[in-house]
């Protein structure tokens, strides 16, 4: 895990608490937990935020509420504004990508700052961050909700973070080579006894193509056993043979 200290995310003026929770919730999802708000519109605690953050509680009780983003940043080295816009302010511009990697290598904690629903960051906001994170977006349709902008950040942030992967799925062991004959020799001989290879000049080609399918799935021991096993409940009480003579006399 890297030694860097999370960055804050600072919502400013955010309008709704269900968005505020939506946000929290994007931020617990990859390990954030430092949520600010700067002068919410309904005020704090807001009990709309609680629902839509579906859990993540522990992110709103430790929420803490500013009236500037001086104020909410002061305590950061780095600041971040997320914005799709151009601005009059002339600042480097950087993908989430790239500021997650920046706020990782950084000594001193980051910030990253988020505008309200409805506008985003207003210029002077702008102008509080060192760099812009812009994320690369339809530009035919660049609008992104709150929760989501946050979510695409954190998510960067947390690729460089230990943070649980998905259960890997025990595969078992992958069956041997003479458990795959022997599997492919029973599977032969009852397509012997049906009559299946016919012409007989086309039985090693389609003896191979079974081969080859049957070699494909990769295996493992349990599998093979299984379809042994239904293999030879097919063939269960049925005399070898006993197929090509019904053909036979059929004919």
């Amino acid at each position: 895990m890297s030694g860097a200290p999370q960055p804050a995310i600072i919502l400013v003026r955010p309008q709704l608490g269900e968005n505020i929770g939506k946000a929290a919730r994007a931020m617990l999802n990859f390990g954030l937990t430092d949520l600010r708000l700067v002068s919410p519109r309904d005020g704090w605690p807001n009990p709309s935020a609680g629902p839509a953050a579906s859990g993540a509680d522990v992110v709103l009780e430790r929420a803490r509420v500013f009236e500037s983003v001086a104020e909410a940043a002061a305590d950061c080295a780095h600041v971040y504004a997320t914005t799709v816009r151009k601005r009059g302010v002339t600042k480097p511009v950087i993908t989430p990508e790239i500021a997650a990697r920046a706020i990782h290598s950084e000594t001193g904690g980051s910030a990253i700052l988020f505008g309200p629903e409805r506008s985003g960051l207003e210029t002077d906001d702008v102008a509080v961050a060192r760099t812009i994170i812009t994320v690369p977006i339809n530009p035919a349709f660049g609008s992104l909700n709150l929760a989501q902008a946050v979510i695409l950040v954190a998510y960067e942030w947390s690729k460089h973070e230990a943070l649980a992967s998905p259960p890997i799925t025990d595969l078992g062991a992958p069956a041997s080579q003479e458990e795959l004959d022997g599997m492919i020799a029973q599977l032969d001989a009852m397509l012997v006894d049906a009559g299946y290879f016919f012409p007989p000049d086309r039985t090693p080609v389609v003896r191979r193509t079974l081969r080859t399918l049957l070699t494909k799935p990769g295996w493992n021991a349990q599998e093979v056993r299984t379809v042994r096993g239904v293999l030879s409940a097919l063939t269960k009480d049925r005399p070898r043979g006993q197929a090509r003579e019904s053909k036979a006399s059929s004919s």
